[in-house]
């Protein structure tokens, strides 16, 4: 099994005041007492990290290509939270299953698939293992912007990922969440 970090890296202002519940962060949102920018992990609220145009870039890329192969039944979300018991990452994409009117009052529970671009925020992406791996996303790709590569993990058992794959630089990737995307790494990362 892949065992992910217990907790990502950095708490908003540098230190967590107390754990708080997603009934409790939504609620503090609502009021406007909790920042733009952060995303809930195992009870703490974190800062998410800036974007670069690198990371940008891929992800304009990665959407256009995953909603060019996505089978009917399918969409897909952008840096959207994924509801788990004591987290609500967002990931960067997220291949739901059903349609976005679905989600009109509550946020999608798992994903299918769910895709991380890090340039340079490696470490604290994979403290997010745990959660998606509880909330039983069947894939998660780490789309390692500067290595040209990605990182794969599959078959969430027991809060981990069983199967873990590095791919690249070149040759292709297919999604076994979604058989209908291959990636050609080459592509992806070609500027």
């Amino acid at each position: 099994m892949i065992k992910a970090p217990e907790s990502p890296p950095v708490p908003v202002r540098g230190v967590p005041l107390w754990p708080l519940s997603v009934a409790a962060y939504h609620a503090l949102g609502e009021a406007g007492l909790i920042p733009k920018n952060t995303e809930l992990l195992y009870g703490f609220v974190y800062t998410k990290m800036s974007k670069s145009p690198l990371h940008s870039a891929l992800i304009r890329r990665l959407l256009r290509l995953l909603q060019l192969a996505l089978p009917p039944g399918f969409f897909v979300d952008s840096e959207q939270p994924i509801a788990c018991s004591d987290s609500e990452p967002e990931p960067d994409l997220a291949v739901i299953r059903g349609t976005a009117e679905d989600y009109w009052n509550q946020h999608p529970r798992t994903a299918e698939l769910v895709i991380e671009v890090c340039v340079t925020s490696h470490e604290y992406d994979r403290s997010k293992l745990r959660a998606y791996a509880a909330a039983g996303v069947q894939e998660c790709w780490f789309v390692l912007g500067p290595e040209k590569q990605i990182e794969v993990f599959r078959q969430p058992s027991g809060g981990q990922f069983t199967e873990h794959a590095l791919h690249g630089p070149g040759g292709t990737l297919t999604s076994a969440a979604l058989p209908h995307f291959t990636l050609s790494l080459a592509a992806l990362f070609a500027k």
